[in-house]
């Protein structure tokens, strides 16, 4: 596995305010958002609250939603 130099385990996690969509699935099978005081957004595996977490800019989380709003990734939901 190649590590980006984005890759973080952040430490505080009990000071972030955790957010995933609405959409997401009963067992958890999702990935939830929060945002650093930095301005960056933490990434993390619902499924793993304690695992890594990754952090983007917000410029790269906005160049992903314009691609999901987009249909880019559908193929991938199927």
């Amino acid at each position: 596995m190649l590590l980006h130099e984005h890759l973080h385990v952040h430490s505080d996690r009990t000071a972030l305010q955790w957010r995933k969509s609405t959409a997401s699935n009963p067992s958890g099978n999702c990935v939830e958002l929060a945002e650093l005081a930095s301005g960056e957004i933490a990434v993390r595996n619902s499924r793993h609250p304690s695992g890594p977490t990754i952090v983007y800019t917000r410029a790269e989380i906005a160049a992903f939603i314009s691609g999901v709003r987009l249909g880019e990734f559908d193929d991938l939901a199927q």
